[in-house]
């Protein structure tokens, strides 16, 4: 089944957001490390709700659980995802899409492009790295200037689109530091080279490239079924999305039915030993 949709507005009452810590604006870092989102203090009359992303892939590490326990914040949404993350020659490595940044803007969700500046070796692989941090420094001067920043969410991720290719670059200088400090191969940096250079063609180009992965994607998911993803019926919906920003977005259903002129999407799961899914495992779906 192949679904389009057209979002005008945007209107829903989240269940499910846990009750967030407040964290000082100097202990950031602390912040960072310690907790998946939270509330930070920026000064005695203001708060942000944060979250952030271990790596800029959407499907690593439940990110869209951690933006999902922001959302019932009345005040300013932030989250800060990583340019690119690579974890070694022995690791994976994903870089930022376009389409991130305009899911966000959709949700009103200010995005702070970031990048790793530290990590340590992994005990298990040669050539992998772990534990890594982002510039705490660059954070907070990109959190001070959202401060003073009074348009919406899409106007200041346009803005941090424009920001992409300084920012990745900083991304690779860092990642050879680190390979330095911790003896650890990282991958090609040809690879990265060419992905800045597309990134630097205009926000207009990395939009356009990047939509261009996301349907990839989405096409190799709509193809696999998981054998431990028990469904009703095993038929796959590709579901692609336009709103009113321009943005497109590529999901798939692990299962659609239309019951009594109802479009139904199931979003399946599956664990080694749980008889239910994760709590993260429904936020994210």
């Amino acid at each position: 089944m192949d679904i389009h949709a057209e979002i005008n507005k945007l209107s829903y009452k989240p269940f499910l957001c846990r009750n967030l810590n407040i964290v000082d604006i100097k202990d950031l870092a602390t912040g960072l490390s310690t907790k998946s989102s939270f509330l930070l203090q920026i000064d005695p009359k203001n708060q942000y709700a944060v979250s952030w992303w271990v790596s800029a892939k959407r499907t690593r590490s439940y990110p869209y659980a951690r933006v999902y326990d922001t959302l019932s914040f009345s005040g300013k949404k932030v989250t800060i995802i990583p340019i690119y993350k690579d974890e070694g020659a022995d690791g994976d490595r994903d870089f930022l899409q376009w389409d991130t940044l305009s899911l966000m803007s959709l949700l009103q969700v200010n995005v702070i492009i970031g990048y790793y500046n530290c990590a340590i070796k992994s005990n298990s692989y040669n050539n992998k790295i772990k534990k890594q941090r982002f510039d705490i420094d660059y954070i907070n001067e990109q959190i001070i200037a959202l401060s003073s920043f009074h348009s919406d969410a899409l106007h200041w991720n346009l803005l941090q689109a424009n920001l992409a290719p300084a920012i990745a670059h900083k991304a690779v200088d860092a990642y050879k530091r680190i390979s330095a400090a911790v003896g650890v191969q990282m991958h090609s940096a040809q690879t990265i080279s060419r992905i800045i250079d597309q990134i630097s063609m205009s926000a207009d180009e990395f939009k356009r490239v990047s939509r261009n992965h996301a349907h990839s994607a989405q096409s190799r998911e709509i193809a696999t079924l998981q054998p431990k993803e028990k469904i009703n019926r095993a038929e796959k919906a590709s579901i692609t999305i336009n709103n009113y920003l321009g943005g497109k977005y590529y999901f798939t259903a692990d299962e659609a039915r239309i019951i009594n002129g109802d479009l139904h999407l199931v979003e399946c799961k599956h664990s080694k030993s749980a008889s239910l899914p994760s709590i993260n495992d429904i936020k994210d779906g």
